[in-house]
């Protein structure tokens, strides 16, 4: 059986807060991947079959390759419909804040979130929870905030049930926040979460083409260009790192979602340890999108903090730098000697 992640009181208190919500709303954190998109579409169909109407917000647009999933055409996008959201967030009774452990994450929308009068309830599996939450579900070891949205149906007693509109996203955001369970998912709980989705007869290979086969032409041709001309590999510290000009997005017609799984590639150089990618933001100057990965022990998150003004997972993270790709290259190159003695 699962551990139970709630005491009984937190879902005694989870229960009455939706029981007696009449206006809810669900929101992840600014470019929303699998496993944001994944559990507030979750969630929202285990909300519904409790007879609430949540809803459903964005920060911002989020990939192609995740648009397939069911009902995301009742996803808002905050920076589309900021006077609507606004308004609903002053009348809301109850907000999830999922897949984000601070209000900052969702950039644009922080103000109207921290100053909305709804309760607030956190679930994430991100380190150091700081949300003025009445409920905080918080569990860094898990997997993603998928497997909490999975754990507390499964507590509540209300698996049966669901269907597929629950399995889909919680699935598909528990195998892209593990890489397709290649890292952080070796506790045989995933495993036994895996065998009852599959209960609800979804289709695990389908959901992954649909997630990493699912590119165009010129995203295949990108990453051949990145891989070979563009990939700086240091091997005396087992590290490399690539760059993405906004020449080079507009040149393989770069749209959202592209440059996903790309940072994971130069892992596959054997003894490499970390992985960093810098990408320049397609509109904004002088904002540098940081993506790390690593194998083994090494602290992304740790590099995140102290070097790129973000955080995350022991072996994925990211961060952002406010300045030009010159000098986040620079920076790149000091956080590989400083944690010199660790990559070695």
């Amino acid at each position: 059986m699962l551990k139970e992640i709630m005491t009984e009181g937190e879902c005694s208190q989870l229960r009455s807060l939706i029981d007696t919500a009449e206006t809810i709303v669900l929101c992840c954190h600014v470019n929303a991947d699998g496993d944001a998109l994944g559990s507030m579409l979750g969630w929202a169909e285990v909300l519904r079959g409790m007879g609430k109407d949540p809803l459903i917000v964005a920060p911002d647009q989020y990939p192609d390759y995740l648009k397939w999933l069911p009902n995301t055409e009742k996803i808002v996008r905050y920076d589309k419909r900021k006077d609507y959201v606004d308004m609903v967030l002053k009348i809301a009774d109850l907000v999830f804040c999922l897949d984000f452990n601070t209000l900052s994450r969702t950039e644009a929308m922080a103000a109207a979130l921290a100053s909305s009068p709804a309760k607030k309830v956190l679930i994430d599996h991100h380190l150091e929870p700081d949300v003025d939450a009445v409920l905080t579900i918080s569990h860094p070891e898990m997997s993603s905030t998928c497997e909490l949205v999975f754990r507390i149906v499964w507590q509540m007693g209300l698996f049966e049930q669901q269907g597929k509109h629950f399995a889909i996203p919680v699935y598909c955001g528990m195998m892209t926040d593990t890489g397709g369970f290649t890292y952080n998912s070796s506790s045989p709980d995933i495993y036994f979460i895996i065998s009852q989705l599959l209960t609800k007869h979804i289709d695990k290979d389908k959901i992954y083409r649909h997630v990493y086969h699912n590119y165009s032409e010129h995203r295949i041709r990108m990453v051949g260009y990145v891989l070979c001309h563009k990939l700086v590999v240091d091997e005396q510290r087992h590290a490399a790192f690539y760059t993405l000009t906004r020449e080079d997005l507009q040149r393989f017609h770069f749209i959202k979602g592209d440059a996903e799984g790309l940072v994971n590639m130069p892992l596959q150089i054997k003894g490499l340890k970390l992985s960093i990618s810098l990408r320049e933001d397609s509109e904004r100057d002088k904002l540098i999108w940081i993506s790390l990965r690593s194998v083994d022990d090494f602290p992304c998150n740790k590099m995140a903090e102290m070097f790129f003004n973000g955080g995350g997972h022991l072996n994925a993270s990211g961060g952002k730098l406010m300045c030009t790709m010159d000098e986040a290259v620079e920076v790149v190159k000091q956080a590989i000697l400083h944690f010199e003695d660790t990559l070695k």
